[in-house]
């Protein structure tokens, strides 16, 4: 408990409009990247909270930070596409179609690391995992910090991951010198991980979709524990493949089924458990909102564009989760940009799902 007062309290968090100040706030973020400090920055998928990826003990910093369990890989953010030969023992046949096809953006590759990554970054494992993000913000900090920069999502571990500096405040103020704010997050779900060791195997959906990946490099196999809890004793390979994550303080509900059956179960459940006296709000779809009148509810997006559920969950969870203490949320088909989004919600749901017929 002391050691966890000293990390909370070491630091007067401040915070970098890099719209306004992008050079500014870089070099600043950049210098604290060098001197071993944590930044957290924006991304295109969500904020990630940064520390030299070469230095296991900046790494170490991440963890503390985080309070996140120690059998979590993180994920090494590189500037540039040549960047990946130093990290990677050797480049994958596939990795540079890959890399060429997808990068800069929101895709992972996981192949087998080289002795310059620390076992802290990789969780002691023999692979790391290596994204080029879109962002430019995020890029400009990695070229001037000149090391790649091991990154997770800048929350406390196991809470809904965040899309703003704000979100990133809320979790990290006191706990690290810097926040870059570069306003809201364009997808809203993290990057989509693809290990390259044997077979392409997704680990972590997202908005590269299965369908774009084999559009690219044919077959692509998705890992049973990408909509399922991992089995006991089952390693970690890629981030985000913990029982429950990205999870709010409230219990979250998800209720499957098609759109009517499913909001006419949620409303059934909704008032039984206002009936025991338990605040509760709803994560709607623009086609189920008519279906609430009367209740708590939060539109999401469309069902049919599941991309917008992907961009608004994480808010939503954080907003709602200052309100009630049960959420009831719409389960979708796993297609898509909707593979991504289950995949998040039954995490944050610890797997617990109502059918609704």
């Amino acid at each position: 408990m002391d050691a966890e007062r000293e990390t909370a309290a070491a630091y007067r968090t401040r915070v970098v409009n890099v719209e306004r100040q992008a050079e500014a706030g870089t070099n600043l973020g950049a210098e604290l990247i060098r001197k071993g400090e944590l930044v957290a920055f924006p991304t295109e998928t969500v904020y990630g909270l940064g520390a030299n990826g070469l230095d296991g003990a900046a790494v170490t910093r991440i963890f503390e930070a985080k309070g996140r369990p120690a059998d979590n890989p993180l994920i090494e953010h590189v500037s540039k596409k040549s960047d990946v030969r130093a990290l990677w023992m050797r480049v994958p046949r596939l990795a540079q179609t890959l890399m060429d096809a997808f990068w800069p953006g929101p895709l992972t590759l996981i192949a087998q690391k080289s002795d310059l990554v620390p076992m802290e970054a990789t969780a002691g494992l023999d692979t790391v995992a290596v994204r080029m993000p879109r962002d430019r913000t995020a890029r400009m900090l990695i070229a001037k910090s000149g090391v790649p920069i091991a990154a997770p999502s800048a929350n406390r571990s196991g809470r809904p991951s965040p899309t703003t500096a704000r979100h990133v405040l809320e979790d990290m103020d006191g706990r690290i010198p810097l926040i870059l704010d570069g306003g809201p997050c364009q997808y809203g779900v993290e990057s989509t991980v693809l290990s390259l060791c044997g077979e392409p195997t997704i680990l972590r959906p997202g908005a590269v979709t299965l369908e774009m990946l084999e559009a690219v490099v044919g077959e692509v196999r998705v890992s049973e524990s990408v909509l399922r809890p991992m089995k006991e004793g089952e390693v970690a390979a890629s981030p985000g493949m913990k029982y429950r994550h990205y999870a709010p303080k409230a219990q979250v509900i998800v209720v499957n089924g098609p759109p009517e059956q499913a909001a006419r179960r949620i409303n059934a459940l909704y008032r039984e458990a206002e009936a025991e006296g338990i605040e509760c709000e709803i994560a709607a779809t623009e086609q189920t909102k008519n279906f609430y009148r009367g209740k708590k509810y939060v539109i999401l997006g469309d069902r049919n564009q599941p991309e917008t559920l992907c961009a608004g969950l994480f808010a939503a969870l954080r907003e709602m989760d200052g309100r009630a203490d049960r959420i009831f949320a719409e389960g979708i088909p796993p297609e898509q940009e909707g593979l991504a989004y289950m995949n998040r919600l039954l995490r944050a749901a610890g797997f617990q799902v109502i059918e609704a017929e």
